[in-house]
C-alpha cells in the first residue's frame, strides 16, 4: 500500500531562519500539500553550544507569517513526538545500543590531542577501516579495558563502522542516481557521551524513520552525507522504508560567485531573513522582509520561482496555485541567483491587488510614524488617498512620499518648479483661481476640470503654467495624481487655503 506523503523541515535554533531555509520549508510544504500529505516541523537542537535564545520562536513566527502551515511540531503536537531532538535522548540511546549490539558501530576513546597527532602523522588522515585498528576504540582494545573506561566515566564517542569497497547509490528525485564508493567515507561520530546526545547523522535517520517521513527535501549541502544515511538505513534494517531524497540547489549571490550571505544583503540593501532579528549576544539587528514592507504572499511567490518554474510563463501565483503547479521535475539542479529586484517587483504587483481599504489600514502605522494621527481623517478619506497613489509604490512605507500632501499641507515648494512655473503674474492668477473654485457648485473632479480649463482658455492664460502653479501650491511639487481628483478629496476650504498660503509665501 502506498504510504501517505510526510515531509519534515528540521532547522536548528542557532539564529534567524535564512531565506534559503525558508525556500526549503516552502518546497516541502508545496510538495506535501500537493500530495495530500503532512508537514512536520522538527527542531534540531542537539548542539547545545550553538543554541540561541529566541531562535525557535522566531522560526515558528516566520513560517506562520508566510502561510506555511505546520501539521505536527513542538507547538502543534502530534502522534510522533517529541518534536524537539533534545527531548528524545532515550530514543537515541536505544538506537545507539542497537547498532553496537549488531556490530554496526563501535566505541572510540581517542582524545582531541590524539586525533590531532594522527592527522599530523598521516597525510589525509581519515578515521576508517584503514586506520581504526591503530586508534583507541573497542575494535582495537580488550573488552575489559573498554568496560573499565566506560565505568570510570571516560568520555567516548560512538562511531559508525563503514565497510570499505562498496558502491553506495543514493536515489535523488532531482539529480537521479548518485553513486559513491564507501571507501571515501569515514567512520562518522553518531553519539557523544559528554552531552548524551547524538550527532546530526544518527538523530535525523532515527527521527525520519520513526516519524514515517517519506521524502527528505533539503539543501544540496547535505548531499555528501546522503550515502552515509543510506548505509545507516541499511544498518538498522530500514532500507525498504527509507525516504526518497531531493537535494535542492543553493541560492547564489546576486552578483559574483558563491552562495547568498547576509553580507550580500547588507551590501546591496535587501533582507536575507524573513523577519527582523535582534541578536541576543551581539545586540545587532538584522532587517527582515516583514519589517521592510514586503507582503508574505509576495515573498512566497518570489522564493518559489528561485529554483523552480511552473512549466510556462506564469509569474503571479497564489499559495494554492503554487501547490497545484509544484513539481520536483521542474526544479533546477543549478543554483539560482538571488534576483532581489524581482522580489520588489512582486511586492509592487501584490500591493496593486490589495483592496484600497486594506492598504489604508496598513498605511495607518506609517502615518503615526510621521506624526499624523489617522483618527483625524475618515477611513474613506485615507482609502481614497492611498488608492490614488498605490500604482507608484513598491512598499507600504512608500505611500508617505506619494500621499503625504493629503494629510499635511506643504510648507516648502520644489525650488526648480518655482523657478519654472511661478512668475510675476502667478499670484494674481492664483487669486482668480480661488474665486473660480469658490463659485463651483462642487469640486467633483470631472465637472471642476471642465470649468477650470475653460476659464484658463477663455482668459488666454498659459495652460501648463497655470496648472503646474496650481499643483505646486496644493502639493508642494509638480507631480502626483490627477489634479482635480486631488482637489475633490481635499475639499474647497483646504484647496483654497493652500492656494492662499502659496501666494503669501512665494509672492
Amino acid at each position: 500500500m502506498e504510504r501517505k506523503v510526510r515531509v519534515r523541515f528540521a532547522p536548528s535554533p542557532t539564529g534567524p531562519l535564512h531565506i534559503g531555509g525558508v525556500r526549503t520549508a516552502l518546497y516541502n510544504y508545496l510538495f506535501a500539500r500537493q500530495h495530500g500529505g503532512d508537514m512536520i516541523l522538527r527542531i534540531e537542537d542537539t548542539d547545545s553550544r550553538r543554541f540561541v535564545p529566541g531562535a525557535e520562536e522566531y522560526i515558528n513566527e516566520a513560517l506562520a507569517w508566510l502561510g506555511i502551515k505546520i501539521d505536527e511540531g513542538v507547538k502543534e503536537g502530534g502522534a510522533y513526538g517529541p518534536y524537539k531532538q533534545s527531548e528524545r535522548r532515550d530514543i537515541y540511546r536505544e538506537h545507539v545500543k542497537m547498532l553496537l549490539d549488531a556490530g554496526k558501530a563501535y566505541i572510540a576513546f581517542d582524545t582531541p590531542e590524539e586525533l590531532d597527532k594522527a592527522r599530523a602523522e598521516v597525510a589525509n588522515f581519515q578515521y576508517d577501516a584503514s586506520t581504526r585498528g591503530s586508534m583507541r576504540n573497542s575494535l582495537s582494545m580488550p573488552a575489559e579495558e573498554v568496560k573499565a573506561l566506560i565505568d570510570a566515566g571516560t568520555p567516548y564517542v560512538v562511531r559508525f563502522k563503514i565497510e570499505p569497497g562498496r558502491d553506495v547509490t543514493v536515489n535523488d528525485l532531482l539529480r537521479g542516481n548518485v553513486t559513491i564508493n564507501s571507501s571515501i567515507l569515514d567512520d562518522k561520530v553518531l553519539y557523544k557521551s559528554s552531552d548524551d546526545l547524538p550527532t546530526y547523522h544518527l538523530a535525523n535517520i532515527v527521527d525520519d524513520h520513526l516519524m514515517e517521513v517519506t521524502h527528505v527535501i533539503r539543501g544540496e549541502e547535505w548531499l555528501p552525507s546522503a550515502p552515509l544515511h543510506v548505509l545507516l538505513y541499511e544498518a538498522f534494517g530500514w532500507a525498504d522504508t527509507a525516504p526518497a531524497f531531493v537535494h535542492l540547489p543553493l541560492l547564489l549571490k546576486p552578483d559574483g560567485k558563491g552562495k547568498l550571505s547576509k553580507r550580500d544583503g547588507d551590501r546591496l540593501g535587501f533582507p536575507v531573513f524573513p523577519l527582523e532579528w535582534h541578536d541576543p549576544k551581539s545586540g545587532e539587528t538584522s532587517s527582515g522582509y516583514r519589517e521592510s514592507g514586503y507582503l508574505p504572499q509576495a515573498v512566497v511567490n518570489f522564493l518559489a520561482l528561485l529554483g523552480w518554474n511552473p512549466g510556462d510563463d506564469t509569474e503571479m501565483m497564489s499559495m494554492d496555485e503554487l501547490i497545484a503547479k509544484f513539481s520536483i521535475d521542474h526544479c533546477s539542479r543549478a543554483g539560482a541567483k538571488f534576483a532581489y529586484e524581482k522580489g520588489r517587483w512582486f511586492n509592487h504587483e501584490y500591493l496593486q491587488l490589495l483592496p484600497d481599504a486594506e492598504l489604508a489600514e496598513l498605511f495607518k502605522p506609517v502615518m503615526r510614524a510621521h506624526g499624523v494621527d489617522p483618527e483625524a481623517f475618515s477611513d474613506e478619506y485615507i482609502t481614497r488617498a492611498v488608492g490614488m497613489v498605490k500604482s507608484r509604490i513598491n512598499f507600504v512605507a512608500d505611500l508617505w512620499d506619494h500621499a503625504r500632501f493629503f494629510f499635511v499641507a506643504p510648507d516648502t515648494y520644489e525650488e526648480k518648479s518655482v523657478k519654472k512655473r511661478w512668475n510675476e503674474d502667478t499670484p494674481r492668477i492664483m487669486g482668480e483661481l480661488q474665486e473660480q473654485l469658490r463659485a463651483l457648485p462642487s469640486l467633483e473632479s470631472k465637472a471642476a476640470e471642465e470649468t477650470i480649463l475653460k476659464w484658463i482658455t477663455d482668459n488666454g492664460y498659459h495652460m501648463g503654467n497655470v496648472m503646474n502653479a496650481f499643483r505646486l501650491a496644493v502639493v508642494g511639487e509638480c507631480k502626483g495624481p490627477h489634479m482635480f481628483d486631488i482637489t475633490e478629496l481635499l475639499g474647497l476650504d483646504e484647496t483654497v487655503a493652500r492656494l492662499a498660503a502659496a501666494v503669501e509665501r512665494l509672492g
